[in-house]
């Protein structure tokens, strides 16, 4: 039996560009050494789930200032994935074309977060 209930969060732009972000961290991790399985790989995808996590989260609190909390939270986990990306191309574990690729979602997703933060700020300052 399939639900037709959706859940706030599901509606959501950032939790669906956050969701893609996740599939496409996976992938990336698939191409990474074995003997990264418990440094970059780990700490690839529970960054990445961890943005998608937070905006989730965030979406039930009931305070603005709650809610710029695990928006603020998303945005930490995204510069982490970014950081432990850009160090996977250090180490020539992805190229350069595949890091720009992934980047230019990190950045368009960033925006966004930083765009909900904001108003979620202002609104709580009310």
């Amino acid at each position: 039996m399939k639900s037709t209930y959706s859940f706030s969060f599901e509606k959501l732009e950032i939790w669906n560009l956050a969701r893609a972000l996740v599939v496409d961290v996976y992938s990336i991790t698939e191409k990474l050494p074995e003997k990264e399985k418990f440094g970059l790989i780990s700490q690839l995808k529970r960054s990445m789930v961890s943005v998608a996590s937070n905006i989730a989260e965030g979406s039930t609190r009931s305070s603005f200032k709650e809610q710029a909390k695990f928006s603020s939270i998303a945005y930490g986990s995204l510069i982490e994935v970014l950081n432990h990306l850009i160090i996977s191309k250090d180490l020539n574990f992805i190229n350069q074309d595949e890091l720009f690729s992934i980047r230019e979602k990190i950045v368009q997703l960033s925006l966004k977060i930083n765009n909900i933060r904001a108003y979620q700020v202002k609104r709580s300052n009310e």
